[in-house]
């Protein structure tokens, strides 16, 4: 049974949270909601933790483009009480992260030597080393002479920004309220930043290229 919440159907359960009947039925099969309490005829019942459990899925796929096993690996996160805050960033991060993919060595030495000059605490695991280097190899691949340092400007723009979100996850919140926290500040905020970033490339070239006329 579930205790001090107010019980609901399934049925309920869809019209509160927009998602269809045979979705959340889907949902459970993929272990991305936690299954219902069941009652004294042994019916299945929800809680609000579903109806937000439910939006925050709609989020990851609407907004942040995750796909089901993503999702998964954060649903199981928010339900695994063992995981410390750094591993639950570690989650989250994996989840947001492109699919991992062939890595250059020659260019994940030189990202590795950049993240060392910026005295940056980085596992080596993590997945976004890979895709750093990716992106240069790609650069690389249009003819752009470049190197690791071409990413300087954009990893001294972004640390305040990174030390401010990891600030701004309350050390009196639950693990579950951080993670949920890191992944939405990752996800909606990451395609917000983009977004701002693009309006800010429009502005600047609209100064350089002087008053309309």
């Amino acid at each position: 049974m579930l205790s001090r919440e107010v019980a609901i159907r399934i049925s309920e359960l869809s019209r509160t949270s927009g998602a269809s009947v045979a979705t959340i039925k889907y949902y459970l099969r993929e272990d991305l909601l936690p299954p219902g309490g069941t009652t004294a005829r042994n019916q299945a019942v929800y809680s609000q933790r579903h109806v937000h459990r439910l939006r925050l899925i709609r989020v990851l796929r609407e907004v942040g483009g995750l796909g089901i096993d993503a999702i998964r690996e954060v649903a199981g996160a928010l339900d695994n009480p063992r995981l410390s805050r750094h591993e639950l960033l570690g989650v989250a991060h994996r989840a947001v992260s492109s699919p991992a993919g062939h890595a250059p060595e020659r260019e994940v030495a030189e990202v590795d030597a950049l993240l060392r000059d910026l005295e940056w605490v980085i596992s080596t695991t993590a997945p976004d080393r890979g895709e750093l280097a990716r992106a240069l190899a790609s650069l690389r691949a249009l003819g752009r002479d470049v190197d690791a340092r071409t990413f300087l400007p954009y990893a001294r723009a972004v640390e305040p920004l990174a030390a401010f979100e990891v600030a701004s996850v309350s050390a009196g919140a639950s693990d579950e309220a951080a993670l949920e926290a890191t992944v939405v500040g990752t996800v909606v905020y990451g395609a917000a930043l983009a977004a701002l970033r693009r309006l800010a490339q429009e502005h600047q070239s609209a100064l350089a290229s002087g008053p309309a006329g």
